[in-house]
């Protein structure tokens, strides 16, 4: 049987920040074709010799100045056959987390302008990426009950009301504080520190920071976590 196909590959990105109680994903504006000056995800085509994993590592690059470390594989979106009003395009979306703080954004190539939009203020994006942004914060909610969040979107250091309030603000619920603190507490991937944080007129609190080694050993073997909402 001859084929006869004309599909084209791409990936996107996700990546997400977090900075002052609130999430955020990193966006591109189209400088090319029928999406110019709308934002999108960067992201683009993959290569004849390349692994996906490095088009899209090199695509957010490429596009926001971003090196991003660690990247999973989210989803494949094609059945839409319209997705992309040029042709027909099945991509692959990874998703990743980052702390903005750290990083300078450089657009180029394909990207007019690279900005971090708030989850609860997003745009009308080009394409399907406005899905794609929902189907990776389902994602990442879901991973908290198995996995720890926090290793790059936390400073090095902080107070554990930091970590608190990122599953909260990832989740957008209360949680049962004192449940939270115990259970975290007790898989060892937080350390306190001699350090203490001073915020207003309240009691200093210590401050903690991740344990790297044990920390990449649950993100590997996974945790039982059953938040519980206020």
């Amino acid at each position: 049987m001859k084929l006869k196909q004309n599909i084209n590959l791409a990936v996107d990105g996700i990546i997400f920040g977090y900075q002052d109680h609130q999430l955020y994903v990193l966006l591109i504006k189209q400088k090319y074709g029928s999406q110019k000056d709308k934002w999108a995800l960067p992201g683009g085509f993959v290569l004849d010799d390349e692994k996906l994993i490095d088009a899209v590592k090199r695509e957010v690059k490429e596009e926001t100045g971003v090196k991003v470390q660690y990247l999973e594989q989210l989803y494949t979106f094609g059945d839409d056959i319209d997705r992309d009003p040029r042709f027909r395009v099945v991509s692959v979306a990874y998703f990743g987390t980052v702390n903005p703080k750290h990083m300078e954004l450089k657009p180029t190539t394909d990207a007019l302008d690279a900005q971090w939009f708030s989850i609860a203020k997003m745009p009308k994006l080009a394409f399907d990426h406005n899905k794609i942004i929902e189907v990776a914060l389902d994602r990442l909610r879901g991973k908290l009950n198995y996995q720890p969040i926090g290793f790059n979107l936390l400073d090095s250091k902080f107070p554990f009301s930091d970590l608190e309030q990122l599953y909260m603000t990832i989740l957008d619920r209360d949680i049962d504080r004192r449940n939270f603190r115990k259970k975290i507490l007790s898989f060892g991937f937080l350390e306190e520190t001699d350090e203490f944080h001073k915020a207003g007129s309240g009691r200093p609190g210590k401050l903690f920071k991740f344990n790297s080694k044990k920390y990449k050993e649950l993100e590997q073997e996974g945790i039982s976590l059953e938040i519980k909402f206020a």
